[in-house]
């Protein structure tokens, strides 16, 4: 069992991930204000000091502590790590990302630095510290400054401001960040000040937005957090819905069904940090951090060869023939350019047009080479990467990659780096949970899409819906709809890329690329059902991806074509929700959306 501590945006997104594995847990916040949608976690409310979280862990034979509470609540970050060493029981923060501005800053260590810090006299001052911070502030209006103070629009936010003697006209209500300008221009403060609250606090928006207009910016210091993770090993911190996973799966391994893995790029990247500071620091750490695609860093273990580093992929519960492969890479000085990447032995080569790169070059896709040059960046000298699996040509062959033009060796592929596991009873299992809690949040519309750049599109495009309105489907098109029907979706949005999508319209409910490949003369069909000539035609006879006919199509035609393909979609899906509302949107690689 799980006690997860919440009451954030991190809360929210470690009670999602919790959420997988169809296990109990409890959340817990202090006030019981923060709505979120459970289905198996109890949430539970209340301030709780170290001999109230020593019971209630004793009471409900918790074995695992998870900390995701405001970078502030330093008083429940030391609480939750004294429990937790007295019971002997392992404790992950959960953290925010904390992006880097060049505005400048005037940094405080705590709200009584501030009157020192603010030495112009009579300056009007905009407080986005929170509610707690108003009589924290009063001295600055002794100092004869005039401070507003932003609160959120609830009653007892509201109780708690009168009982610091706050001023009701000089109160200003949250209405949201992107409002937050218009705020700035109808006070015109001197200066703001702010909590370094981190990515998902909007710190570094605010302190631009402000800088922008010329105000002066003040900002708090978030506390540091409990030691103890380099000395007994039972406390660790993570900043991501990844890595909180990957730390559960270590610390509490059967608390998941199904293990998450890391791709083949993610290990790549390992291994060329590992060894790059073995050639540039001369140092053999045994992991190292990789920062992820979506910002969060995770560590990787990692180990040493003669002139190379390398990750054993780790085994997940994803059906992959590269789990437990060896992924070297090998670093050295580079002449000019900052990161050259280049494969080596057991690394494919494109030899068909249609790839991220053109035939000839290593088949690193774009993520990866991403991820490695990102990773190797702070290291600030030219640097040659060679990847490379010893094993990889041999594994290749157990793959659709030469049937796809890719030779010699495998792909380092990952789009999101992490390998989510794929079992299908399991996987269906989840999707039907995730669409019972979108059903439960009251959404009008549910969006169920192929996974993360998809959803991120779609994200944008739905901005108004909540988090749990929008699933994944992987695959498994069919099965979902099908859900959507049994639990009574009345308007559902299906989001597709075009990979999928020519599967789909060929009727296949499953485009996993294990049971169907796309038939490249329906493909032709349906082009010329879109009124394409013959040399499009024929040009599309040599495709080796979907995706290349988003540039091979003349712009014209990409309307009309985007349409057949959703018609054709649509006739085989419409069925298996006839008493709901389907819409059809196509995405091309660009998140250029074809909506039917």
């Amino acid at each position: 069992m799980i006690l997860l501590f919440g009451g954030t945006t991190e809360g929210r997104i470690a009670a999602a991930e919790l959420e997988e594995a169809g296990q109990t847990y409890y959340y817990s916040t202090k006030t019981g204000q923060q709505d979120v949608n459970m289905h198996n976690g109890i949430h539970i409310s209340g301030a709780m000091d170290a001999a109230a979280i020593k019971g209630f862990c004793r009471e409900h034979d918790i074995r695992l502590v998870v900390d995701a509470a405001h970078p502030f609540a330093a008083t429940l970050h030391q609480t939750v790590v004294d429990a937790a060493a007295e019971l002997a029981l392992p404790a992950i923060r959960y953290e925010r990302i904390f992006p880097t501005t060049d505005v400048p800053i005037h940094w405080v260590y705590g709200y009584d630095e501030l009157p020192h810090a603010i030495t112009t006299p009579h300056q009007t001052l905009l407080a986005l510290t929170g509610v707690q911070s108003i009589s924290r502030l009063k001295p600055l209006e002794r100092m004869g400054h005039t401070v507003y103070y932003r609160i959120l629009n609830r009653a007892d936010s509201l109780q708690l401001a009168m009982g610091q003697d706050a001023d009701d006209s000089r109160l200003c209500f949250y209405e949201s960040d992107d409002v937050f300008p218009d705020l700035l221009q109808r006070l015109h403060p001197d200066a703001i000040i702010l909590k370094e609250s981190g990515a998902s606090g909007g710190f570094v928006q605010k302190a631009e937005a402000a800088h922008s207009m010329g105000i002066t910016v003040y900002a708090l210091r978030r506390p540091s957090l409990p030691t103890g993770e380099g000395e007994r090993g039972w406390y660790h911190v993570v900043n991501g819905p990844n890595g909180l996973r990957l730390m559960v799966q270590r610390l509490l391994p059967e608390f998941y069904p199904l293990h998450s893995g890391l791709t083949t790029g993610t290990c790549a990247t390992a291994a060329a940090v590992a060894h790059a500071m073995q050639v540039c620091r001369g140092v053999q750490p045994e992991s190292v951090p990789v920062l992820l695609p979506n910002g969060e860093t995770i560590q990787v273990d990692v180990q040493y060869g003669d002139g190379y580093a390398y990750v054993l992929k780790p085994n997940s519960d994803d059906p992959d023939v590269t789990q437990g492969v060896e992924v070297r890479a090998s670093v050295t000085m580079a002449a000019e350019e900052l990161v050259v990447i280049e494969g080596g032995r057991g690394v494919g080569r494109f030899t068909l047009p249609g790839f991220d790169f053109p035939p000839g070059e290593a088949a690193i896709n774009r993520t990866p080479r991403e991820m490695i040059r990102t990773n190797l960046r702070p290291f600030g000298v030219p640097l040659r990467v060679v990847v490379s699996v010893p094993e990889g040509e041999e594994i290749a062959r157990r793959t659709f990659n030469p049937r796809l033009g890719i030779e010699g060796g495998i792909s380092i592929i990952g789009v999101s780096g992490i390998v989510k596991p794929y079992s299908e009873q399991s996987f269906l299992d989840s999707i039907r949970k995730c669409m019972e809690v979108a059903v439960a949040s009251g959404t009008e519309r549910v969006v169920i899409n192929s996974g993360a750049k998809s959803e991120q599109y779609l994200r944008s495009y739905y901005a108004e819906l909540p988090q749990q309105a929008f699933v994944q489907y992987g695959n498994y098109i069919g099965d979902t709809v099908g859900y959507a029907r049994q639990l009574g979706v009345r308007h559902l949005t299906l989001g597709i890329m075009l990979g999928k999508a020519v599967k789909l319209a060929a009727g296949e409910l499953d485009t996993h690329s294990r049971r169907t490949v796309m038939d490249r003369d329906f493909v032709c069909r349906l082009l010329a059902e879109a009124g394409a000539d013959a040399a499009v035609i024929h040009a599309a006879e040599g495709i080796t991806l979907a995706r290349e006919l988003w540039t091979l199509l003349p712009p014209a035609l990409l309307p009309q074509f985007a349409a057949v393909v959703i018609q054709h979609c649509r006739m085989h899906l419409q069925s298996l929700l006839p008493e709901g509302i389907l819409t059809i949107i196509l995405i091309d690689d660009d998140g250029r959306m074809f909506q039917g």
